[in-house]
């Protein structure tokens, strides 16, 4: 009775029937204590649970499984649970756990622990995940909730999501890692192994075989897109930053054999391409009896027209490519008949194309030769700095004395002192400019005493000490962005006047001169003029001019013209894509002494400071000068270099912003604008919106 009490209801008294004479014979049997308890485990129970409230039933139930059940406080209401015959205390709790599943609820298991949960929150509690590539059984128990990866090796997970999201109950989730191309799914162990054969079976390979087409008459480069198109693989698009695994048709033109290589999604598009390109393998009209199917077109992607046709031209001819003309020069159509071999191939500057007048066999060979020259070249962006490092140091120290011998009135007067230095550091200057002004004391600390002589203040003794230092930090970046092997040039300064000639015209009647002077001006800063070649291993050559040049400051209005100091650096060097390699530079140290002393009394130690006037000056420089190539290949990478630049500058703006000020109402300094986005349909956003 104890035992059956156990399974009583406390609140209907609805009690479980046990299989009570099972467990009479078993507890008349002499067991020991882990007998007894397998024998219970193995017991088989009947419910009779009728609208029992569920925290009541969940208590019922530990004590079957003897492990801790915790109901949530979000869990209310009663449940009947009726068996109509003893079952095993596995299908017990099955029966338990599909019941709360109707009503909401559901079981779940972490680290030995049931908890009754609402349905919506057992995704968010479940400790049991699987890994898998399709169908396995080691998922828990039909009517608990699990949480299964499901690794694709063909279909696109992205792709899944839309069939499998319907079969999935409201309270789950099912979410798609397009970087590992995986379905995330949360639901009921039933459910999983029943999307797992699903998803088995959608996760094949469709593609067929790689087949290759041979061309009769058309050009297999300028079919392969044509046929792409029309087959719809080429608008097949992946959202940004996910991976598209879903197999598209691939055709991919082999011109040495004017053949196309074709791999199918699918049969259907398999037997589309074969009819396509049949239909369009067919001989131009007019070819077989007249000259105009001799006649083709060939539109450049990337190279000059007028540049290839010279060169194709003096390929037929055997003889040397003439220089071309610039591009918009006059004659750069290509009308001048130098090695035109009868006019075979012309340059059409206004559509950058080739008209060729050749037979078909020949044709095919100059079509070859044109599709491997109009290739997109490579670009190299190169990044210069050059840091100047410079710092001046100057010392000066003197005494002078000047006095008069004799007493006043005397016919002969002595004059007595040292005169060091010119202008402001000379004593006997100061004294008779200094009162009109026309002499100034020198810089530095001048300590001087006077005395008066018939009523006249004289300077007798002057002191002067200067110390001086200077230091600058030059740092310049300048950058470029050019074609393999095109020089680019980029100057930062200013344009200087220099005098190169002066003359003087007289005139005839009224004698008059007129004097005049010529100036020639000249680009004085940062110049930097590159010509990089790349070369197939990666290496980057790179015939380089960089010159820093400025105007000497106290040289300005200097009537000869001013003085420039010119820094210039031309070499040709190897680097490697993406390395730093150093041009050159200069160290440079200057020292200078100047010492005026009186003889004799000036080498006296210590005493000997009074009569003398010593100057000091030393000047260091160091300029380093390095460079980094980087090659950008494609248009992606142009594009994240120019966005990586241009985020920079304007990060730089931004933190360069005034502060607020409540007086001065401009609170704002011009900002970039955001980076430009391309849109969906692959069209870039204006860079400067309306607004602003």
């Amino acid at each position: 009775m104890n035992q059956l009490n156990s399974f009583r209801s406390p609140r209907t008294g609805v009690s479980v029937a046990i299989g009570i004479l099972l467990a009479a014979v078993m507890a008349l049997l002499p067991l020991n204590g882990v007998a007894q308890s397998a024998a219970r485990s193995a017991e088989p129970v009947m419910l009779n649970f009728n609208n029992a409230e569920i925290d009541a039933v969940a208590r019922t139930f530990a004590s079957i499984t003897g492990r801790n059940v915790v109901v949530d406080p979000r869990v209310k209401g009663t449940m009947t649970l009726v068996t109509g015959k003893p079952v095993s205390r596995a299908a017990a709790m099955g029966q338990f756990v599909a019941a709360l599943r109707l009503q909401g609820y559901t079981l779940v298991e972490t680290e030995g622990l049931y908890k009754v949960v609402p349905e919506a929150d057992a995704k968010l509690q479940s400790a049991r995940v699987n890994i898998q590539q399709g169908e396995d059984g080691s998922l828990p128990a039909g009517n608990q909730i699990a949480t299964q990866i499901f690794k694709l090796n063909f279909e696109s997970a992205n792709n899944l999501v839309p069939v499998l999201r319907p079969l999935i109950s409201p309270n789950n989730t099912i979410n798609a890692n397009p970087g590992s191309n995986s379905l995330v799914i949360t639901d009921y162990a039933d459910n999983l192994r029943r999307l797992g054969r699903i998803i088995a079976a959608m996760d094949v390979a469709n593609a067929t075989d790689a087949e290759v087409i041979v061309l009769q008459h058309a050009i297999a480069s300028d079919l392969a897109p044509l046929v792409l198109r029309l087959l719809g693989s080429s608008s097949a698009q992946t959202a940004p930053g996910q991976a598209n695994t879903a197999f598209h048709t691939t055709l991919i033109a082999e011109p040495r054999s004017n053949s196309l290589v074709l791999r199918a999604a699918n049969g259907a598009q398999l037997a589309l391409a074969r009819s396509l390109v049949a239909q369009l393998d067919q001989p131009e009209a007019g070819s077989s009896n007249g000259a105009a199917g001799n006649i083709h077109v060939v539109y450049l992607k990337n190279a000059d027209a007028t540049k290839i046709a010279a060169t194709l031209r003096a390929a037929i001819s055997g003889s040397a490519a003439p220089a071309a003309a610039p591009t918009g020069a006059p004659g750069a159509a290509g009308a001048a008949p130098q090695a035109t071999t009868g006019g075979q191939i012309q340059a059409d500057v206004a559509t950058n194309s080739l008209i060729i007048t050749a037979p078909e066999p020949q044709y095919r060979q100059l079509r070859a030769v044109i599709d491997k020259l109009d290739g997109r070249r490579a670009q190299v962006f190169v990044e210069s700095l050059i840091a100047e490092v410079s710092a001046d140091r100057a010392a000066e120290f003197g005494i002078q004395w000047q006095g008069a011998i004799g007493q006043a009135g005397d016919t002969i007067i002595g004059l007595l002192g040292t005169n060091f230095g010119a202008g402001g550091k000379n004593i006997i200057d100061i004294s008779t400019g200094v009162v009109s002004g026309a002499v100034l004391p020198a810089r530095g600390l001048n300590y001087g005493a006077v005395r008066k002589t018939n009523g006249v203040y004289v300077l007798g003794f002057l002191a002067r000490f200067l110390e001086e230092s200077g230091s600058g930090n030059v740092l310049s970046t300048p950058n470029l962005l050019t074609l393999d092997n095109e020089e680019a040039k980029i100057v930062i300064g200013q344009n200087v006047p220099f005098p190169t000639g002066q003359f003087t015209n007289t005139g005839g009647s009224t004698n008059s001169v007129n004097p005049f002077t010529t100036f020639e001006r000249r680009d004085v800063g940062l110049t930097l003029k590159v010509r990089p070649q790349i070369s197939e291993n990666g290496t980057v050559k790179l015939a380089i001019y960089q010159e820093v040049s400025s105007v000497l400051a106290s040289t300005l209005n200097a009537t000869s013209g001013p003085t420039t100091n010119k820094r210039t650096i031309e070499s040709n060097v190897l680097v490697e894509d993406g390395a730093i390699v150093v041009l050159g530079g200069l160290l440079q140290d200057e020292y200078s002494g100047n010492q005026e002393k009186v003889p004799g009394l000036g080498d006296v130690p210590l005493f000997g400071n009074l009569f003398k006037s010593e100057a000091r000056t030393r000047k260091k420089t160091n300029l380093m000068v390095f460079l980094r190539p980087v090659v950008v290949r494609d248009a992606q990478a142009t594009d994240q270099l120019s966005m990586d630049r241009y985020d920079l500058m304007r990060a730089g703006l931004q933190k360069a912003q005034p502060e607020t000020s409540q007086l001065v109402p401009i609170n704002e300094a011009p900002l970039l604008p955001p980076a430009p986005v391309k849109a969906p349909d692959g069209a870039p956003s204006p860079m400067i919106s309306p607004e602003q």
